[in-house]
């Protein structure tokens, strides 16, 4: 039914080398998980098209910062290139999130919102999600549950009221420092 998503990325197998950190937050501007894969050596390098641009979105050096906060239909994943720039917010629209044998998880409902650091955004997956409705791999609640929050978000977005986008940096800080310590 749903794609099970794990902040460790076990299966990741692009990934030969990597450093994992996460925590639990309980702040006012955060409740949840947050979680870091430190890319040290990948296979190969990924790169993924948006419209007419080509952006990497992992290489060596590398860092994926995951969020997952309780209460909510999604989850973020910035991506930080090697000199830590940030290269893009992909938001994964999912059922619930959730903690398994201590590893936060969220089950994927198949709609992705991009945003790069331009300020452009997208919307992907559109025909990923009509075809799991189509096939009886969700009901038509789940269906427009994923619809709803992603207009929810890109309205967010749009308006520069999307508060997680400004505290990766912060979140990244906090757990690269909780590492070394």
């Amino acid at each position: 039914m749903f794609k099970r998503k794990y902040g460790d990325r076990p299966d990741w197998t692009r990934i030969v080398k990597r450093d994992y950190a996460q925590t639990f937050l309980h702040t006012q501007e955060f409740q949840g998980h947050i979680t870091l894969i430190k890319v040290v050596k990948v296979t190969e390098p990924l790169f993924v098209m948006y419209g007419h641009k080509r952006v990497c979105i992992v290489d060596d050096g590398y860092l994926w910062l995951q969020h997952f906060p309780f209460g909510k239909h999604y989850s973020m994943t910035t991506m930080f290139d090697a000199c830590g720039d940030i290269v893009q917010w992909y938001i994964d629209i999912c059922y619930e999130n959730g903690v398994e044998n201590q590893i936060p998880w969220m089950d994927d409902l198949y709609l992705d919102i991009v945003v790069l650091p331009s300020g452009e955004s997208y919307l992907l997956d559109e025909d990923e999600l009509e075809e799991a409705y189509h096939e009886g791999s969700i009901d038509f609640a789940l269906f427009d549950l994923a619809r709803q929050e992603a207009f929810r978000l890109q309205q967010l977005i749009k308006a520069d009221k999307f508060e997680l986008l400004s505290l990766a940096k912060k979140h990244k800080k906090l757990l690269l420092e909780e590492n070394e310590g």
